[in-house]
């Protein structure tokens, strides 16, 4: 099954409240918008609305209630930074980004232990034999994650 593109920030945030209101989540969205407001334009100039290019950079970051606590930081560049439960998911693309939450909210994401390298990770299965895999830093973990352990 292959993602579908999602061009925009938009768009993406669109997709993010559908999956909200199929899991009956609260949804919190902040917009960025411009070059001088986006994280990762650090070197625009100050009152720098527009990209070199003329486009009009869009970033945003979305909180979504519920167990597990899931925010998602959309960035102009097509990409996502994911956080489950203070697990952070670096460059997800933005178009795998509503399958990635719909794997977590629909109990395919678990957490899987490791004796060498010693370990846990947090494990999200995404249809296409798409999997991402970060490890969970700390000593305790959240009841979500602890409830989600597979040998």
């Amino acid at each position: 099954m292959e993602n579908a593109h999602l061009p925009t920030t938009e768009a993406a945030v669109a997709a993010i409240r559908a999956i909200a209101k199929e899991y009956a989540l609260e949804v919190s969205v902040t917009d960025d918008i411009g070059a001088d407001q986006t994280s990762r334009r650090t070197s625009a100039g100050v009152f720098t609305v527009l990209d070199a290019d003329g486009s009009l950079p869009h970033e945003a970051f979305v909180e979504l209630g519920g167990s597990p606590s899931v925010s998602v930081r959309l960035f102009p560049e097509d990409d996502a930074k994911i956080t489950v439960d203070g697990v952070d998911f670096h460059d997800v693309p933005r178009d795998s980004v509503p399958a990635f939450l719909r794997s977590v909210y629909g109990g395919l994401a678990y957490t899987k232990g490791r004796l060498f390298p010693p370990g846990l990770r947090l494990v999200v299965p995404l249809p296409g034999d798409e999997t991402y895999q970060e490890l969970i830093l700390g000593v305790w973990l959240t009841p979500w994650l602890s409830h989600s352990m597979r040998d």
